[in-house]
């Protein structure tokens, strides 16, 4: 079955940086787009960045310009470099096969304090 899992969150002061990863497994990962989602406290889960298999990029408005989806297919990793983090960036985040029915997976948690 699809397995996901995320790594590489934590805590960091306003301005930092963090990137993130996600290994994906029982699925061609080099043939499928893949999506970071982030669900913050009382909020519903939103679709961050998406990256195609051919490594077209798409950023929902408010983190472009400072978050950066890739992916390895070598790895069957798909990342998310996240610079001049903002207390508003505090989520778990996921990854995913956007569109797919695919479980989720725990998720890694990021917090933006002081």
């Amino acid at each position: 079955q699809v397995q996901l899992v995320e790594s590489g969150g934590g805590l960091v002061q306003p301005g930092g940086s963090l990137r993130l990863s996600c290994g994906a497994s029982g699925i061609i990962f080099r043939i499928n787009a893949m999506g970071w989602y982030r669900q913050a406290p009382g909020k519903q889960r939103e679709l961050v960045a998406t990256i195609s298999s051919l490594g077209n990029t798409n950023y929902v408005d408010s983190v472009k310009g400072r978050f950066t989806i890739s992916r390895d297919n070598a790895k069957n990793t798909v990342y998310l470099q996240m610079d001049s983090l903002k207390p508003e960036d505090t989520a778990v985040y996921y990854c995913n096969v956007p569109t797919s029915t695919y479980a989720w997976g725990q998720g890694t948690q990021v917090t933006v304090s002081s």
